[in-house]
Order: C-alpha cells, then sequence, then structure tokens
C-alpha cells in the first residue's frame, strides 16, 4: 500500500533479461533499513526487493508487469530515472490518496500548457479506463497522487506545480509520453457496485 507521495528519483544502473526482467536502481534510500522482499513503487508499479546494495536494490519484472506497464511500451534503459516512494506504514501522513501499486494500463501525454508557474498536462487514457476518472477525483500516474481537473470523453487534465516538477521526473515529462495509470480504488469499488444494482 502506497500513498502516491514520491520520495526519491531512481535511476536505472543495470538492466538484463533473465527468466524474468531484472532491474538494479540506484537510489538515495537508506538501504540498511530495507529488507529483502519489501515492496517499493517504481513508477507507480509495486515491486518486490530482491537484492540490495549501499545504494541500490534490485527488482525482477514479470511478463506480465512488462506488458501492463510503460516498461513494455517505453523499456527501462540505463540513466532512466523512475519516481520511488516505499511501502506505506502505519502512522505515516497519508498525503495523497490510498495506492496499491497495481497499474490499470498505459496512458499517453497528448498535451502540456504551461499555466502560470505550474503546468497543464492532458492524457489520453484507454477507453475501458476513462469511466472510473472524474473531476477532482485521484489517479496515480507514474506513481504520484494527482487530482484530476476535467474529463472528457477518453482524456483528461492535471495540473502539476513547480514542487511536484522538481521532487518528481515530471520536471522530464514530455508531449507522447507514456504514463503509468492506476485508478482511484474508491472508483473502482463504485462503478462495480453500480454494476451489481
Amino acid at each position: 500500500m502506497f500513498t502516491g507521495i514520491i520520495t526519491d528519483i531512481g535511476e536505472i544502473r543495470e538492466i538484463e533479461q533473465r527468466g524474468d526482467l531484472r532491474a538494479r536502481i540506484g537510489t538515495a534510500y537508506d538501504t540498511n533499513g530495507i529488507d529483502i522482499g519489501a515492496s517499493i513503487a517504481c513508477d507507480g508499479v509495486c515491486l518486490t526487493v530482491v537484492a540490495l546494495g549501499p545504494d541500490w536494490f534490485d527488482v525482477d519484472i514479470s511478463a506480465e508487469t512488462v506488458n501492463k506497464t510503460n516498461i513494455g511500451v517505453s523499456r527501462w534503459d540505463l540513466g532512466h530515472r523512475i519516481n520511488l516512494e516505499r511501502a506505506l506504514r502505519v502512522g505515516d501522513e497519508l498525503g495523497g490518496h490510498i495506492v496499491s501499486g497495481h497499474v490499470d494500463g498505459v496512458a499517453q501525454i497528448i498535451d502540456m500548457t504551461d499555466e502560470g508557474d505550474s503546468t497543464r498536462m492532458t492524457f489520453r487514457a484507454p477507453e475501458n479506463l476513462a469511466r472510473f476518472i472524474a473531476p477532482k477525483g485521484s489517479v496515480c500516474l507514474n506513481g504520484t497522487s494527482l487530482t484530476v481537473n476535467e474529463v472528457s470523453g477518453a482524456t483528461f487534465g492535471i495540473n502539476l506545480i513547480p514542487h511536484t516538477q522538481a521532487v518528481t521526473t515530471w520536471g522530464r515529462a514530455r508531449s507522447g509520453d507514456h504514463i503509468n495509470l492506476e485508478i482511484d480504488t474508491l472508483a473502482r469499488y463504485v462503478a462495480r457496485l453500480q454494476e451489481t444494482l
């Protein structure tokens, strides 16, 4: 369980196709406080730590995860930077919203416009996920909890303030980028309840 509040920017140091894809991720986290088997959200994808070093951790990425996320579209190359968040602990501040780290699909940035100091971004969601996105609701994009401004069909917009762009990978985002999308868990259950009524 996560909150969508990014606490580090990791860097892909090694990537190797074994039975699964193995990635080594450089981090500023104190790895002495990370256990083998811990969950870390990597660009919004909940991955399990399988090895540790002084400033890095390794994760295995299954073919299913590669196919369902932007890892399969944009590929993680050496030097690629990703948003990181460690798992929520009891008593931690819930600054974003409840995020599972189970990516639902891949959205694409289709427009970016500066508005004052902020940047307004427009995304195209997969058609099957668009109904779960609502104005003033929450979405998780590349692991970041963000508020939806407006929705029109399968497109939706958000605003990124300068702070968010500075402490995440969003400052490097470009139109055309493929982005991991996790819909709000509450929206998922409300839609499911409506189907059964």
